[in-house]
Order: structure tokens, then C-alpha cells, then sequence
């Protein structure tokens, strides 16, 4: 059997790492690893792939800095002439990227089958690109890898149980990349105190409006008057803030470079609160039982809110503020993302379709 597994991002290859270590143990499946290169990201030198224990991907494609319509008609150019040569099985896709639904695309053109890992997201926003590409692609997908009881609810709700496609428990399997990796995790090179607030901040709706940047921002400087306020850095965020004339190294925000995975690892595990606009950050908050306040409408994330786990917090300084003040430590007793074993469910169901 040959898999061929499609990636264009650092966190796709992450999740992809615990999959081909579960793969690795069968002597009979060979996987092909193709980056299309969509996030070009410095921090992935050969040190990367060395200390993630990441297989080197066969094919680098080299595709970004591309508006989406032109990205994914190129990744689909170049991702169909590696099926045609490689005629694989199966293809693997992760999440929600153009490159996922370009991988998608290329292997359903072709007739080869498709499963994708993380189905059954919804944001219900469809100004989200990640809300098309997620929902194309579990659309012509064979087999969906559905994180959450919510997740197949979603698929259920849109009618995926009339469809020929198999539907599938998995777990998460961002779960079973930081039950692996937090030995592995590392501080960053700064001072850090006893207790402070984890904040990241990249998305558009929030970066590229001044005032929904300057209302989180003010925000950030009013808790970190009470308790430290880390906030790696994203260079879209840094870009917005200089438009602003925002003096970042003066600022009451303890801003430090873009960390790797392994110090962001280490930061969740020592932080005393999240607060982020990132999708795979909610979740591995709760991964490490650290509350999260979201700077979004909307999550894809929805049985951490229904929980406890989370607050949705929008871009508003008022209810941003009116959110940490009343959060509170709930009791992270609650099994939501599996146990730790997604990767081997995935694996054995491509063995035993």
C-alpha cells in the first residue's frame, strides 16, 4: 500500500508526524510526504525535521506568496502530476488549508481515494477560506477522520450519512502529538515569570481592522498590569502594529519572537491563562487543562465553550476585559479529543477500509 500525505504548513506536519511513526511500523505501507510549501516558514531548517523526529518530505513544491485562487489551481497542477507518477492508495489530507483541499481535488480527479484527518470542522463563518476548504473537502473525501462527537454531528446535520463516505471516531490527533512532544518541550530564550498570560494574535478579521487591533492590544495592556502578558510575535501582527506607530519594544506587552513548537509546548504548560485568536491553540489549552479566552465570534472548537473551557471574546476592549474578569479555573475532568491513540485508529482503518 502507498500513501501519499499532503502538507503545506508547520502544524500540518506535526499532526503528520504521530500518523507516520504509526505508520512506519508496518512494513508494508510506504508513505510519500509532499510539502507544497504554502506557509514559506524559516523555522523549518533540517534542525526542524531532526528534533520533531519528522520524515524529510520527498517533494517540496515550493507554492505561496499566491492569491487563493492561483495557490490552489498551482498546487493542484503539481500535486496531479505526483499522483500520476506515483498512482498511490490512498491521499492524506490535515485540516483546512488550501493545500488540503488542492490534495483533495487533484486525488478525486483521479479517482484515488481520499481521507481526511480533522473532518467535520465548522466555524459556520464562509468568509473563513478555512470554512470552504474544510467543507469541499469532507465532501469528496472517502473516509472522514472526525475529531469530536460535535464534529460528526456537523457531518450528520449536512446530510453526510446519504453519502458514500465513511465516518470515523478518531480523536485528535493534536492530542497525540503533545502527549508526545511536551517531554520533548523547551523554554524559550527570555525571562518568564511565575505566572503570566500566553496571547497570540495573527488572524485577519483582527490584524487588519486598526481599531479591532488596537482593542485587543489596549486590552493585553490592561491585564498586564495585573500579571505578565507574553505575546510571541506573528510578522503579520508586528507589520500592523508598525502602521500603527505601535512601539512594541515599550509597550507594557512582553512581546518576543515566534517560537517553535516545542517552546510553545513548554509556554502552555506554564502559563496561567490563554488568550488567542489560533484554532489549534483553544485546543491545546484544554490539552494542558488552561483556560482559554478566544479573540474571535465564532470557534470550530464549539464543545469547549459548551463546557466551560472556553469564552468566545470577540475584538471588543469592553467584553474582552468583561471576559477575564469573571473566568474562572473549571475542572478539566472531561475526556472531548480521545485518548491519545488517533493516529493508530487512522492507520489501522486505511489498512482495513
Amino acid at each position: 500500500m502507498e500513501i501519499i500525505t499532503i502538507v503545506g504548513a508547520r502544524p500540518q506536519f506535526v499532526k503528520a508526524a504521530v500518523v507516520s511513526r504509526e505508520i512506519s511500523k508496518h512494513a508494508d505501507i510506504r508513505e510519500t510526504i509532499v510539502h507544497t510549501g504554502q506557509h514559506f516558514d524559516p523555522n523549518m531548517s533540517n534542525l526542524f525535521f531532526e528534533e520533531m523526529c519528522i520524515p524529510h518530505p520527498t517533494y517540496n513544491l515550493n507554492i505561496n506568496n499566491l492569491g487563493h485562487g492561483a495557490m490552489t489551481g498551482k498546487m493542484l497542477e503539481e500535486i496531479e502530476k505526483i499522483l500520476l507518477d506515483r498512482k498511490p492508495d490512498w491521499v492524506l489530507v490535515y485540516g483546512d488549508t488550501n493545500s488540503t483541499l488542492a490534495g483533495a481535488l487533484a486525488a478525486k480527479k483521479l479517482h484515488i481515494k481520499v481521507a481526511h484527518v480533522e473532518a467535520g470542522l465548522r466555524s459556520f463563518n464562509m468568509e473563513m477560506p478555512e470554512e470552504i476548504n474544510r467543507i469541499l473537502t469532507d465532501r469528496i473525501s472517502d473516509t472522514l477522520f472526525c475529531p469530536t462527537e460535535t464534529a460528526i454531528e456537523n457531518l450528520r446535520q449536512e446530510g453526510f450519512d446519504h453519502f458514500p463516505t465513511r465516518i470515523v471516531t478518531s480523536g485528535d490527533v493534536m492530542l497525540d502529538a503533545a502527549l508526545f512532544y511536551q517531554t520533548h518541550s523547551r523554554p524559550p530564550k527570555v525571562e518568564l515569570s511565575d505566572h503570566f498570560v500566553l496571547a497570540t494574535l495573527h488572524r485577519a478579521e483582527n490584524t487588519d481592522h486598526p481599531q479591532h487591533l488596537m482593542d485587543i492590544i489596549h486590552a493585553l495592556e490592561t491585564i498586564s498590569r495585573e500579571q505578565e502578558v507574553i505575546c510571541p510575535l506573528h510578522p503579520r501582527t508586528r507589520s500592523k502594529l508598525e502602521t500603527q506607530n505601535y512601539d512594541t519594544k515599550n509597550s507594557p506587552i512582553h512581546f518576543i519572537e515566534p517560537v517553535g513548537y516545542l517552546e510553545m509546548l513548554y509556554l502552555l504548560n506554564h502559563c496561567s491563562l490563554v488568550m488567542t485568536d489560533s484554532g489549534g491553540l483553544q485546543k491545546e489549552s484544554f490539552f494542558f487543562k488552561k483556560y482559554c479566552i478566544t479573540l474571535r465570534n465564532e470557534t470550530e472548537w464549539t464543545e469547549l465553550v459548551e463546557n466551560g473551557y472556553n469564552s468566545l471574546a470577540g475584538n471588543s476592549y469592553e467584553v474582552i476585559m468583561d471576559t477575564y474578569r469573571k473566568y474562572h479555573v473549571p475542572n478539566f475532568s472531561k475526556s472531548l479529543y480521545g485518548d491519545g491513540h488517533a493516529a493508530k485508529i487512522i492507520v489501522d482503518t486505511l489498512i482495513h477500509p
